[in-house]
């Protein structure tokens, strides 16, 4: 492993530990066991290394959740369907729990860090299509449900950071998602 990648690593992990804001170029080329220049040579800044590990810990978790997902659920009644991915995404959370953090501290500093907003907001443009298609069984093209479930995802996830033993459960949305449901078609 070379310079760059152990930076990369080093970045992540100084990510997960400290978050975005509060690591340090030193924090870095100590946990990647490289020089403080290293990071001038392969990224320029200190924030573009951050905003690099940021990238590459998005997709770590998309691999994560996908590699869970690839069991498929195509054949499953809606409700069950609904149930069954939603237990797959809340079971990625434990792993990815500093990403989420992360991700969240990052919302806030959107406004400061301009490329890393546009990752943001095509990162999300992209979530919203491919979670109505996980969902829908790849039946519903209309971005309005991904936006649904991508803010269900954010609400789980937020819930999960702040508050793990009063977060709902796969199971308690389904039964929330079949409420609402008979309250708006009794």
């Amino acid at each position: 492993m070379g310079n760059r990648e152990r930076l990369l690593d080093g970045a992540k992990q100084c990510l997960y530990e400290k978050g975005f804001t509060r690591t340090t170029a030193r924090d870095i080329a100590s946990a990647a066991g490289t020089s403080l220049a290293a990071i001038g040579y392969h990224f320029g800044t200190t924030e573009e290394l951050l905003t690099q590990a940021v990238y590459a810990a998005v997709a770590d978790w998309g691999e994560d959740l996908g590699r869970a997902l690839a069991a498929g659920h195509d054949e499953q009644a809606p409700d069950r369907r609904f149930e069954a991915i939603w237990t797959q995404v809340i079971g990625t959370f434990a792993e990815h729990r500093p990403l989420w953090a992360v991700q969240f501290e990052l919302v806030g500093q959107a406004d400061r860090l301009p490329e890393l907003r546009a990752f943001l907001a095509e990162a999300q443009r992209r979530g919203r299509a491919e979670l109505a298609g996980l969902f829908d069984g790849g039946t519903v093209a209309d971005e309005r449900v991904g936006a649904f479930y991508q803010a269900l995802l954010a609400g789980v996830m937020t819930q999960l950071l702040v508050d793990p033993e009063g977060a709902p459960s796969a199971r308690d949305l389904t039964e929330a998602l079949r409420l609402v449901a008979a309250r708006w078609h009794p």
